[in-house]
């Protein structure tokens, strides 16, 4: 298991093709999917191309969306972690986490050491993050880890809220 970094009630570790059934899983709850451009996966094949396609190949550059366990059970409860987006090369924090895991500061706590990793261990200088203007739970995460709104903008056309933060900004 390659374990990327921990918090105190986290774990994140790189994912596998082994990992095909629980992103499947996690992406084809309606719930997590509601705020999300992408269609759910309806079976573990898909979500092994989205393995091999998308999230694998982050890896090599030391970027990716990792596993998120809690330590307590070692129980799988979503994804965080830092992506490249090709189009503009910026770096994007994301996140995606089981409705179980909702409002228990899962998503902060993760997000939180995730932008610290990519500053203190990635030396980036500029991390955004995206979120649609009525996904107010993620906004409400953004905020809390310190990132700035930075614009409105339009993504598959959804309007959307973008975040930023820079290696100077003090992380919360």
């Amino acid at each position: 298991m390659n374990i990327i970094l921990q918090t105190p009630r986290l774990l994140l570790r790189q994912l596998t093709i082994a990992d095909a059934a629980v992103i499947q899983q996690l992406n084809s709850a309606p719930e997590v999917l509601k705020y999300i451009h992408e269609p759910a996966l309806e079976n573990a094949a898909q979500a092994e191309q989205v393995l091999i396609n998308i999230i694998l190949p982050q890896y090599k550059n030391n970027l990716g969306r990792w596993a998120v366990h809690t330590k307590h059970n070692n129980e799988f409860i979503g994804w965080c972690g830092l992506k490249l987006l090709a189009e503009t090369s910026e770096i994007d924090l994301g996140y995606r986490f089981k409705k179980n895991a909702w409002g228990h500061g899962y998503a902060t706590e993760a997000a939180r050491d995730v932008l610290d990793y990519g500053f203190n261990q990635l030396n980036l200088k500029t991390i955004i993050a995206k979120a649609q203007v009525e996904n107010l739970a993620s906004i409400n995460v953004l905020q809390k880890i310190g990132m700035q709104f930075l614009k409105e903008d339009l993504e598959d056309g959804c309007l959307i809220k973008v975040f930023t933060a820079s290696d100077s900004a003090q992380i919360n």
